[in-house]
């Protein structure tokens, strides 16, 4: 069978257009938003969506508004003609790629709006608590001032340590349900903190969209897939592999009776130390509320975000016992 070429969207009102189309003949559309340079777990994602959808909607974004200017938006991989050919070999295929230029940016002239931009970016750093963080969007003096925030379970864990982050997701990712409107998106689990706020805001806003958590998709060799990844050298690459190393043995040890969490954590960051990583956090939170656990007695996820080299990896594991 030939392999299917995705229609290519650019245009936030076409592909609102498609969509409604597809829908009023009775059609059903899955979402999945990527940020492109695809491998093998965002395919697993094309995979679940064709379980759940007739019509499949890839978005390849690279959203600014996730990314505080000190963070690794110029640097992050693209590469677009691949990532077609990835998703042409998908089984099934993929019906549309939306891969818009710049949906921060709303045709108004940046040079007109210079001080209501600067303002926007001052009110942005009061509005993250005072603590000087803004996203490249509000860097950029796009002019956009509307943000979701989902209070409480973007607190801790990745939020600590990237203040603008999942108020940026939270934000495109309702940009993404209003242009595209799915029935069905789909989301890794490896990013669980995002996956689980996405979950929150689609029930908190009344979005009709049913949300799926689709499992981690490792290397042979264990490591978590991420685009990042192509950024370790083999060396950074081989000592990345305490991560999912340490947390085996961790949820292993749990399983055996060891449930204080403090122990648990301990075992999972000195592993990393000693594998020459820089811990961001290790942390074993509740999988509904995302909120701290001492002692193991319902499920839980073990967290884990460290530095190797210049590149910021996250893992986790689900521990039901």
């Amino acid at each position: 069978m030939a392999a299917k070429e995705p229609q290519i969207i650019r245009d936030k009102d076409q592909m609102r257009r498609w969509s409604r189309a597809m829908r009023s003949q009775g059609k059903t559309v899955g979402l999945v938003p990527t940020m492109g340079y695809l491998h093998d777990g965002h395919v697993s994602l094309i995979r679940e969506a064709h379980n759940h959808t007739d019509l499949i909607v890839v978005s390849i974004y690279v959203n600014p508004g996730q990314f505080s200017p000190s963070e690794d938006l110029s640097t992050y991989p693209s590469d677009f003609h691949g990532d077609i050919q990835k998703l042409m070999a998908v089984p099934g295929g993929v019906d549309v790629v939306f891969n818009p230029h710049n949906l921060y940016d709303y045709g108004t002239s940046k040079n007109a709006n210079a001080n209501e931009a600067a303002r926007a970016s001052d009110d942005a750093r009061v509005g993250n608590g005072g603590n000087g963080a803004v996203s490249c969007v509000e860097e950029n003096g796009l002019g956009h001032e509307t943000w979701v925030r989902v209070e409480r379970l973007e607190k801790g864990m990745c939020g600590q340590s990237r203040p603008v982050f999942f108020r940026g997701v939270a934000t495109i990712v309702s940009k993404l349900f209003n242009i595209v409107e799915p029935d069905v998106a789909v989301f890794g689990k490896k990013d669980y903190q995002q996956w689980r706020i996405i979950q929150r805001m689609v029930r908190d806003l009344d979005f009709g969209i049913r949300v799926i958590g689709s499992e981690i998709v490792r290397e042979k060799d264990g490591l978590a897939m991420s685009s990042r990844n192509v950024r370790l050298s083999p060396e950074e690459r081989e000592k990345a592999l305490s991560i999912s190393k340490s947390l085996s043995r961790a949820r292993l040890a749990a399983a055996k009776g060891q449930t204080n969490c403090k122990e648990l954590r301990d075992l999972v960051a000195q592993a990393i130390h000693e594998s020459g990583g820089r811990l961001d956090y290790a942390e074993i939170v509740d999988q509904e509320s995302l909120e701290q656990a001492k002692e193991i007695r319902s499920p839980v996820v073990f967290c884990v975000a460290a530095w190797f080299g210049k590149v910021r990896l996250i893992d986790n594991m689900e521990i039901n016992i």
